[in-house]
């Protein structure tokens, strides 16, 4: 098959959901003997790579402004993508899939897939009129392609109560890592198992202020033994937000912004953390959270039910959304509990390994193009027969 992706800011992934599963799954695609690409944003990737491991890269420009940056590039994404020959076109994000109907007109031979990966208007960042387009874009994004994937049964009982349409139940995924390595550490002067960590873009939704706070707290009691807090992430089009939080970390060497991190970076930024934080208000299915889990972290979060569904009490410990102080109360809980928290994250990377495989995720995305691919033939068969009879 032909495959193209739309929507992603680009890869490889510097930060994002969307960005991590346009990676993994279009490598992957790749690795099977699909031909696949992948479009990408001229301010996220080097315009000059053309291909990153077996991947087609095209890169168009945006309009860089929070409002107009997905939508515009998806809009040139579309027009650039019916002049071509793709069997599928895979639309990530409410937003750029509202734009899917454009295939569905001029390709109607083409597969349209579009992945429901979170309620997009429900973050902060959004004005009203963003907030109204992006509602209006989940009604598209339901009704348009000729397969809705929805990533969580909370999206797909909701798109089945409100939108009345039927959707296909693929999670996002994880890789089982063993990182042994710590040589990157030292940049930050920080040693294996002494900080905590929360990783992800700096959005006022994903909660890191609470997390700023309850860490304050504790360290102002001395209930922190000498555990750091790691921020690992940046702002999108949020810069306030993310001069609020280091003005909130003013004066405190023990929190630790590292800015965006890839790579073996990354992994030893995970790997060698005492435990994750998740302390995000809104969510589809946390990327970081799956990698958390696939690197044996034991993880507390707030317990929005997104966070929840790929959860347990085994696997987790929950605070309630919002609430800095009982964000404190149970950080301190499981910095005192080093057993429990070694045993939290073996139970959470079991998990990963039996319910979040990218392998098998990848391969069930694979069947969907290939089942609408044949529909879509049977159908125009049909026509032409019918047409002759006639």
């Amino acid at each position: 098959m032909k495959i193209a992706f739309i929507g992603q800011k680009g890869i490889p992934a510097k930060f994002g959901g969307v960005e991590t599963y346009t990676e993994n799954v279009a490598l992957r695609m790749a690795k099977k003997g699909h031909t696949v690409f992948a479009y990408t944003r001229k301010n996220y990737t080097d315009p000059k790579l053309q291909e990153y491991r077996g991947v087609k890269l095209i890169s168009l420009p945006s309009i860089p402004t929070k409002n107009l940056d997905a939508i515009s590039h998806t809009f040139l994404a579309t027009v650039h993508a019916i002049f071509q020959d793709y069997d599928v076109i895979h639309y990530h994000s409410i937003g750029p899939s509202s734009l899917s109907f454009l295939i569905r007109i001029f390709k109607p031979r083409t597969a349209v897939v579009a992945i429901f990966q979170c309620q997009d208007y429900a973050h902060k960042k959004w004005g009203w009129f963003a907030k109204k387009y992006l509602k209006f874009s989940e009604f598209l994004t339901c009704k348009v392609p000729d397969v809705t994937i929805v990533v969580s049964s909370i999206l797909k009982k909701y798109a089945t109560e409100v939108y009345h349409q039927e959707t296909v139940l693929i999670p996002n995924g994880t890789e089982i890592r063993h990182v042994e390595k710590s040589d990157y550490l030292a940049k930050w002067n920080l040693q294996k198992g002494s900080y905590i960590v929360s990783i992800g873009r700096l959005i006022r939704h994903k909660g890191v202020h609470y997390l700023i706070e309850a860490f304050k707290n504790l360290e102002d009691k001395h209930l922190t033994r000498g555990k750091k807090l790691v921020i690992v992430g940046d702002g999108f089009h949020t810069d306030d937000y993310v001069k609020e939080l280091k003005d909130m970390a003013r004066g405190r060497e023990s929190i630790i912004f590292t800015g965006s991190q890839t790579g073996e970076e990354l992994d030893q930024l995970f790997a060698h953390s005492y435990m994750f934080v998740q302390p995000s208000e809104s969510e589809g299915l946390s990327m970081a959270l799956l990698e958390a889990m696939g690197h044996a972290k034991a993880i507390l979060s707030s317990d929005i039910k997104e966070n929840k569904e790929p959860l347990n009490e085994a696997t987790a410990v929950f605070f309630r959304s919002g609430d800095a102080r009982d964000l404190e109360e149970k950080m301190v809980f499981l910095i005192n509990n080093p057993a429990l928290a070694k045993e939290m994250g073996d139970a959470a990377m079991q998990k990963a390994r039996d319910e979040y495989s990218w392998d098998t995720i990848v391969t069930q995305i694979e069947k969907v193009y290939a089942d609408v691919l044949a529909k879509k033939k049977k159908s125009i068969f049909k026509t032409k027969l019918h047409g002759k009879s006639i």
